[in-house]
């Protein structure tokens, strides 16, 4: 019998949070990452994404966003370097078959067919000297609502922006106005449980130019933007909380009041969006800038 990953995170009080890795994984590709389809499709249908497109996807995590840009006939690369877990998924919903144990060196990198490959790491391990450069490199997970996410994601497009031709597209995303996502109350829950002297980690709302600030950091020409509706839907209040909490964002506030009372205070946040069914409905709208390499 394999056994569960965790990952623990002292507290504040002197107690440790453990997090099942593999359930979280599971829970993201299951329930939350469909939530951002509508935004991988509007940025496909703007850059005609298709059999002539090379595509490195930054942070691919369990690769919806690479299967659908695959589907389209894309040649995709997707590089991850914060959980083995999702990328077992991706390898699995990209490249079929078993997914090789998350940690080990085969890995590390995968290659099915020539056009498509999984890589854990940094942007500089998905680098293919035989190859051609990328004509698009895309960054979908959502900015803006972490404290420190942004210089992060400055990171990886500095380092993956000379692996793509010049002129090529970089596509960030982020959350749209405070005020245009319902989901916006819910994440407050974060806000008020997470021990203020925790910064990095803790959820903070979207700033106007967010998505601009990083692009001009990197080096990256703005080119157009767009803003997509992305509701959250879910069967009920208990797939609410769990694709909420593997998006990560309730982490520092599990860390510092303990996983019991943040499951307790998140259902209560959903309850305005729970329809007469049962089921639980957020509208929401989110942001996306396409930028060109130099």
């Amino acid at each position: 019998m394999t056994p569960t990953l965790v990952r623990q995170h002292p507290s504040h009080a002197g107690t440790t949070h453990r997090v099942d890795l593999r359930a979280r994984a599971r829970d993201w590709s299951e329930i939350q990452e469909r939530m951002l389809v509508p935004l991988y499709e509007a940025v496909y249908e703007r850059l005609d994404v298709g059999g002539g497109t090379r595509m490195l996807g930054l942070g691919c995590g369990s690769g919806l966003a690479l299967l659908m840009a695959a589907s389209r006939g894309a040649s995709v690369t997707g590089v991850d370097s914060r959980s083995p877990e999702l990328l077992a998924l991706a390898r699995r919903r990209l490249l079929g078959g078993p997914p090789e144990a998350p940690g080990t060196a085969g890995a590390r990198r995968t290659r099915a067919r020539a056009d498509a490959a999984v890589v854990e790491g940094t942007p500089r391990d998905a680098q293919d000297p035989t190859a051609p450069a990328f004509t698009l490199v895309t960054a979908f997970e959502p900015i803006g609502c972490l404290a420190g996410d942004a210089e992060g994601l400055g990171g990886l497009l500095a380092e993956a922006a000379p692996l793509a031709g010049r002129g090529a597209a970089v596509v960030l995303a982020g959350w749209g106005p405070p005020e245009r996502c319902a989901t916006t109350s819910v994440l407050r829950v974060a806000t008020g449980l997470a021990d203020p002297l925790r910064g990095a980690g803790s959820w903070r709302p979207a700033l106007r130019d967010d998505l601009e600030e990083v692009a001009q950091r990197a080096g990256l020409r703005p080119d157009g933007s767009g803003r997509v509706a992305c509701p959250f839907g879910y069967a009920g209040t208990e797939s609410a909380v769990r694709g909420l909490l593997s998006t990560g964002l309730f982490d520092a506030a599990i860390a510092a009041a303990g996983q019991e009372q943040v499951d307790k205070e998140l259902a209560e946040a959903l309850h305005p969006y729970q329809r007469p069914d049962g089921t639980v409905w957020m509208p929401n709208v989110f942001r996306y800038l396409v930028a060109r390499t130099p």
